[in-house]
């Protein structure tokens, strides 16, 4: 009779880097990773930019084309005066305009109109947002004809409203609210939408009227969608701005601009090009700003992110 004894101490199973895994009746063995000469993936962070050059970064751009600009107009340069002015000939006419008061009178001129058409597309557009966002029969009643029309380029509507109201300042005010109703309503409609359901039921669990959960659960929860269509519709304000003063204006930054393109006016016409540009800079500025107080959670966050870097 033979006497089987069970494994000894020193033949015991030692786990095998490798493991067997049966896959459709077959043996498949499977190395681990670090038996394959393999690591383990890390995440790998971004590392923030020292603030110097994260400055030096973000102006380069703009001298190398200034530099380039003064090159090519320099006296014996491959561009003409006539076809554009030298920087130093635009800061000379920029201090005269800015000098004589032209340039503010104009200025303020074009400022009022996008101010007025800013105001009044803005307030319809968070309206129908709002309503077409936080009540179904708005949205069915609504939101069809509203996808709808923002498909037509606005600028197409500028020969139909001087036909219904002429050629005053009128028009160009209507021009400027449809340009920027769209885009607040879009937005504000996505944003309430998305709005978290439980918190709406949680306050009217709380007794809260309906117009009391619009102003303090809706339109905060909407905020960041809000303030994303407000920078969409004051770039889009300028865009309306620019077209509504070609149209019979004796006074603002587009009445300017095309007054120097009768007479070749380059310089001129360059002053009302960078004049637009800080416009559009201080418009997304003032944005930002609004997000920083408004949302402070934001900054917080970010504080955090760039803590665990």
């Amino acid at each position: 009779m033979t006497l089987t004894t069970g494994p000894s101490p020193s033949s015991a199973v030692v786990p095998d880097p490798t493991a067997a895994v049966v896959q459709d009746g077959s043996l498949v063995v499977a190395a681990a990773p670090e038996a394959a000469g393999l690591q383990p993936p890390t995440a790998v962070l971004p590392t923030a930019r020292p603030r110097l050059v994260q400055l030096v970064l973000r102006v380069l751009l703009p001298i190398a084309l200034v530099v380039l600009w003064w090159w090519a107009t320099r006296p014996g340069g491959w561009v003409r005066p006539q076809v554009l002015a030298a920087p130093g000939q635009v800061w000379t006419t920029f201090a005269d305009l800015a000098g004589s008061g032209v340039l503010w009178d104009n200025l303020s001129a074009s400022l009022q109109r996008a101010a007025t058409g800013l105001l009044i597309g803005g307030t319809i557009g968070l309206s129908l947002g709002v309503l077409t966002g936080f009540a179904k029969l708005g949205e069915e009643l609504l939101d069809p004809t509203l996808q709808m029309l923002r498909t037509i380029p606005f600028l197409a509507l500028g020969p139909l409203f001087i036909v219904w109201f002429g050629i005053g300042e009128t028009p160009k005010v209507v021009l400027i609210a449809v340009a920027t109703a769209f885009p607040l309503y879009l937005n504000t409609y996505a944003g309430v939408r998305s709005v978290d359901r439980r918190s709406l039921e949680a306050a009217r669990v709380f007794g809260l009227s309906r117009l009391a959960l619009v102003r303090r659960v809706v339109v905060p929860a909407a905020l960041p969608g809000l303030l994303v269509g407000l920078r969409v519709a004051l770039g889009v304000s300028l865009l309306g701005l620019i077209f509504a003063e070609q149209i019979n204006t004796t006074q603002g930054i587009g009445y300017l601009m095309t007054s120097a393109m009768a007479f070749f006016q380059t310089d001129v016409m360059v002053v009302c090009i960078l004049v637009y540009a800080l416009w559009g800079l201080l418009a997304d500025l003032l944005v930002r700003l609004l997000e920083h107080l408004l949302m402070p959670w934001r900054r917080t966050h970010a504080r955090t992110r760039a803590g665990a870097r």
